[in-house]
């Protein structure tokens, strides 16, 4: 297919060590393709094949995991109204920015092999413009708007094809930075619903910086996780048709897909049934420091731009970006508010909800030194992990491995596993695993927990939220598979 290419070299990716007085598994590793265009999800399906995105290619790709061989079920091309432009090295695109994204969340219902062939997409559609006058809802701000649809297809399993698409939710603003894009099917009251993240734009920062950040307002659906039914409700108002009648945010006037509030770059969602509950989790960016892994519940606040991690005061008197305030003199001019207190925001915020993880917590005075650096124009780097996809680890296969989340780095190229506790609320511990020259975008567990799948983005590191570096790359665009080896 095209310019993928598959391997049938294995090559011993772990090995027997102890760390914590734990014996680490050991696994083989295979490279199933290279050269896809930008994946962005991985799901292994009960059909034992692979489903994937293409972020830029904007295709649906189904694998046999066995033997590479990979069909297009769907190719969205022409479902986006903005071409596919050149790199953004060259001077006649910069004001032609490909989205954060493209073609990205992918979740397959349930009952996919039995009577429900559903498979719900999320990806772009829309480029509005750049740098827009204001009309008092979107005021001039340097930022680029774009738009995502929510769509439910038919897989066609005969014919391997996508296809009567019914448009879910075609209103979510996009950007150029921080749009999220993960999506998930979650069980509750014995009902399958669609979850759905999205980030706030990159709202206060780059050249999104004068874009005001909305990440606060249940209004708006930005810096939010959504929620929607996985069919219509019988709702007289077809756009309301498809959100739950019982969303924590709806008012006797509009109904809203609004389930959770307060989140920076939501790009992991998972869930994990413990006790027969099922749990969802969420990975998200942090600035300069604490990614976070959140708990999500129903019509909490996660606390972004106004905490940042845990609630422990190492972002007094510093904000999520770099501002121009009188406080503190800055360099892009941010509409990210200075954050004062945490420790005293975290008691006033309605609803706010902690990390129940954060990922290197940082010093006061060692942020100071990092925005000082960016202020005077100099080259900074920061300790973070850049989390992407999330999936859950339920299986017996890996001793120890049972009920843990495994995380998709794409700043360290690892992937982290994290166990929790018999109650899937805290994190007991944490190993590092598949250390590579790469951006690992998001990760799938096999069936029966003996395979962790992963792919990988094209480019090596994004800098702000387009420039791209493609040299140092191993393994591009690739579908990596880790078989754990007794």
């Amino acid at each position: 297919m095209g310019n993928v290419c598959c391997t049938i070299a294995l090559v011993l990716a772990g090995f027997m060590t102890q760390v914590d007085g734990q014996t680490l598994p050991k696994f083989t590793k295979r490279i199933l393709a290279k050269g896809l265009d930008n994946p962005w999800t991985i799901i292994y399906g009960p059909d034992h094949f692979l489903w994937i995105t293409e972020a830029k290619g904007y295709r649906v790709l189904h694998m046999d995991p066995e033997t590479g061989k990979v069909d297009t079920l769907l190719n969205a091309t022409d479902m986006r109204n903005f071409p596919r432009y050149g790199s953004l090295k060259q001077g006649k695109d910069k004001d032609k920015p490909w989205p954060q994204g493209g073609m990205m969340g992918m979740a397959l219902h349930p009952g996919l092999m039995k009577g429900e062939p559903f498979v719900f997409l999320a990806f772009i559609y829309d480029f509005e413009g750049k740098d827009r006058e204001g009309d008092g809802h979107h005021p001039q701000d340097g930022g680029f708007y774009f738009k995502t649809k929510l769509v439910r297809f038919t897989y066609d399993a005969v014919a391997h094809r996508l296809q009567d698409p019914q448009t879910i939710c075609d209103t979510i603003p996009q950007s150029n930075d921080h749009n999220g894009g993960r999506m998930l099917l979650a069980e509750m009251h014995g009902k399958s619903f669609l979850f759905y993240s999205v980030g706030d734009m990159g709202a206060g920062q780059f050249k999104n910086a004068g874009r005001p950040n909305h990440a606060q307002d249940p209004h708006v659906y930005e810096g939010k996780i959504l929620r929607f039914n996985t069919a219509p409700d019988g709702d007289r108002d077809e756009g309301d048709a498809w959100v739950p009648n019982d969303n924590p945010f709806n008012t006797k006037n509009a109904q809203s897909a609004v389930w959770t509030i307060g989140h920076r770059n939501p790009q992991g969602l998972a869930k994990l049934t413990i006790h027969g509950k099922q749990l969802i989790y969420a990975a998200e960016h942090g600035p300069f420091s604490d990614d976070e892994l959140n708990s999500i519940q129903k019509g909490k606040n996660y606390g972004h731009p106004l905490i940042i991690g845990y609630p422990d005061g190492n972002y007094n008197g510093l904000a999520a970006g770099v501002t121009d305030s009188s406080e503190l003199p800055g360099y892009w001019n941010s509409t990210y508010p200075l954050i004062k207190n945490e420790q005293k925001m975290a008691t006033t915020l309605n609803d706010y909800k902690p990390p129940m993880f954060s990922f290197y917590p940082t010093a006061n005075d060692t942020l100071r030194n990092i925005l000082a650096s960016i202020r005077a124009g100099k080259s900074r780097d920061w300790v973070s992990l850049a989390p992407s996809g999330i999936d859950v680890y339920s299986y017996d296969a890996i001793p120890g491995w049972k009920n843990s989340l495994l995380v998709a780095s794409l700043k360290q190229g690892k992937i982290i596993q994290l166990k929790l506790n018999d109650a899937g609320d805290r994190v007991l511990a944490r190993h590092d695993y598949f250390k590579a020259e790469a951006r690992y975008r998001a990760i799938a567990v096999s069936s029966d927990g003996t395979k962790i799948f992963a792919v990988t983005d094209n480019a090596e590191v994004t800098s702000g939220p387009s420039a791209e570096h493609h040299e140092a790359v191993d393994e591009k665009g690739a579908v990596i598979e880790w078989t754990y080896t007794p």
